[in-house]
Parts: C-alpha cells; sequence; structure tokens
C-alpha cells in the first residue's frame, strides 16, 4: 500500500468511526484524536477498524504512531508491502 492509498483508507475508517466527521479538513499533523473530540472508545474502535482493514497487528505501544494522519500513514506503509 502506498502513502496515497494508506490516507484514503485512514479516512475512510475515521468518518465510519466517527460519523459526521470531516476527515478531508484535518492536517496532517494534528491529532484528529483531540480535533474530532474522540473518546477512548472511540479511538480503539478506529485501531480495531484499522487492523480490520489494514491486516496489521496495532500494538498498544504503538498507539501514539497512530494520533495523526501522517503518523497513520506512516505507520502503515511501512509496514505494507507496496506491489
Amino acid at each position: 500500500m502506498n502513502r496515497d492509498e494508506a490516507l484514503v483508507l485512514i479516512k475512510d475508517v475515521l468518518t465510519d468511526v466517527v460519523p459526521g466527521a470531516d476527515a478531508a479538513a484535518l492536517a496532517p499533523a494534528e491529532s484528529f484524536r483531540d480535533n474530532l473530540e474522540m473518546d477512548s472508545l472511540d479511538f480503539l474502535n478506529f485501531i480495531e477498524a484499522l487492523s480490520e482493514r489494514t491486516g496489521l497487528a496495532l500494538p498498544e505501544s504503538d498507539y501514539p504512531a497512530l494520533n495523526t494522519l501522517d503518523g497513520c500513514a506512516d505507520y502503515v506503509t511501512s509496514r505494507t508491502s507496496v506491489k
């Protein structure tokens, strides 16, 4: 998966988890968790959905890297093969 594909996927997952979220308005380096006012359950639902859609294991120790669009895209891209 390339970075652009990862960003589209992440935004799709965010809008699924947070209905009404405007993922297109999020700045790449800002905490979407803060911006979208996600509580811990929302964030865990996001992690679970992202894991299901990417097939990646997302350990709790990596959650800090998954709070921004840039961080998520870098994480997903680095752990999936580009074909």
